[in-house]
């Protein structure tokens, strides 16, 4: 795919975070970007003095780093920002799906899809956050939704890896229909290949999925791709498998061979020891979404178990933000308050989102993603962040966690484009995009309260 900023920049005179372990912190420091990669990094000065006559970005009073990876969201819940659906009140989980968010996927048509992913784009470049892995349901209009989302990320710049949310939920019609989206929409991204869009099998979770319907899925993953599907959110996915099939969830996945070293396995919260070994026998990647969890009162994953077996634990918002600096808060604090422990959490939330959440996706889109290194992809943020207290290498995950935000970020670069400087988005008619959002949101709330 040819660059559609093909030009030299280089980005210099601020404190570099590179997360490479052989280079990764320099005080002075700056990047040079050619052809959608980094080309080269070093000391300001240096490169300054060798690369003269190109497009300079000065990060005075700034830190330059890899840009924030959301590894779980669902941009069809977008739209739920401020709405208040009457005589919705929720006393578990199993309610805020049926009284919420079903009934908001029920809704969806595409533009109201592609507004969905138009404002949760935007406002992900605005946070800093340059790849997004979502799990998409929209089940009144399911056909090209996945491919309007698609469209949404091309416009507005953003690396992307998508799938859509099969299940039995809505009939037997309904889950052919959104495998039928999720096949077309994978052979379109084998057969155009684009290091910005990737494709898996999502799936909604073990209480919503027949084995029959699990089978099918399985008869229809002719590429052979990974599975993204939430496990063991609530109680009730576990209960409804003991007493359907005689096993735990991640037991019935693992036997249907839904597991492995592709598959996403969202939450992970009621699961036991046993599971986790499973989980970990099988390489499956498990994604915390610590934010959501609360807000949904489901309660709160083992992470510091499942890290200390060594498996693989991301980091996601389920969307509940788009800011990740806002989620990692979140995660060091709630690990901290489950385990009654103040010296864990820190380590692993900061591991999570700048460590795990960089491998899984360099490995979903074949490209070293999240670290700032000759080779590696040219998704970069600066933020505006001058401490008061000393800042190095050894204490830097400090100062993100507790001194940084989302808000704060100046400039937002994926794949070597700008997309926003000084906190101004570079995309063309940004306040036309917004004004279809808020009109596809309004339609949306509309036809819920009518109904």
């Amino acid at each position: 795919m040819e660059n559609m900023n093909s030009k030299r920049i280089l980005i210099g005179n601020g404190c570099l975070v590179t997360r490479d372990k052989d280079n990764p912190y320099i005080e002075n420091g700056a990047v040079l970007i050619e052809d959608g990669y980094i080309k080269e990094v070093g000391q300001d000065s240096v490169l300054k003095n060798k690369y003269k006559d190109i497009e300079y970005i000065d990060a005075a009073g700034k830190v330059i780093m890899p840009g924030y990876i959301n590894a779980h969201n669902h941009i069809y819940s977008a739209f739920a920002r401020g709405l208040n659906i009457f005589g919705n009140h929720p006393t578990d989980f199993l309610e805020i799906l049926e009284g919420t968010w079903w009934k908001i996927d029920r809704h969806l048509d595409l533009n109201q899809t592609y507004c969905s992913a138009i404002g949760t784009y935007m406002e992900c470049i605005r946070n800093g956050v340059t790849t997004v892995v979502d799990h998409h349901a929209s089940y009144k209009e399911i056909k090209g939704s996945l491919f309007k989302i698609a469209d949404a990320a091309a416009i507005i710049g953003i690396r992307t890896c998508l799938a859509y949310e099969i299940s039995d939920r809505d009939g037997q019609d309904k889950m052919k229909e959104a495998v039928s989206e999720t096949c077309d929409f994978i052979e379109f991204t084998e057969k155009n290949p684009n290091p910005m869009l990737k494709a898996m099998i999502g799936m909604h979770a073990s209480f919503t999925l027949s084995d029959e319907t699990i089978a099918y899925c399985k008869e229809h993953n002719y590429y052979g791709k990974g599975y993204h599907i939430h496990v063991a959110e609530g109680e009730y996915d576990n209960l409804d498998c003991l007493e359907k099939y005689g096993c735990s969830v991640v037991e019935r996945l693992n036997k249907k061979g839904l597991l492995g070293p592709k598959t996403i396995a969202g939450h992970c919260i009621h699961i036991s020891e046993k599971d986790m070994d499973i989980l970990k026998e099988t390489n499956t990647t498990v994604i915390h979404n610590p934010e959501s969890n609360m807000a949904n009162a489901v309660g709160c994953p083992d992470v510091l178990k499942m890290i200390d077996k060594e498996i693989l634990v991301g980091l996601g918002t389920d969307g509940y933000t788009n800011d990740m600096l806002e989620s990692v808060k979140v995660a060091n604090i709630l690990q901290k308050h489950n385990s009654r422990n103040p010296d864990r959490g820190f380590l692993e939330a900061a591991q999570m989102l700048f460590q795990n959440n960089a491998s899984i996706v360099s490995e979903m889109f074949g490209e070293q993603i999240g670290i700032l290194k000759a080779g590696a992809v040219a998704d970069i943020i600066v933020v505006d962040y001058n401490p008061f207290t000393p800042m190095n290498e050894a204490n830097v995950d400090g100062h993100i966690i507790f001194g940084m935000s989302g808000a704060l970020t100046d400039t937002t670069i994926v794949n070597g484009r700008v997309l926003m400087k000084n906190r101004k988005l570079v995309i063309n008619n940004t306040e036309e995009l917004l004004e279809n959002c808020r009109d596809a949101s309004a339609e949306l709330w509309r036809d819920l309260y009518e109904r």
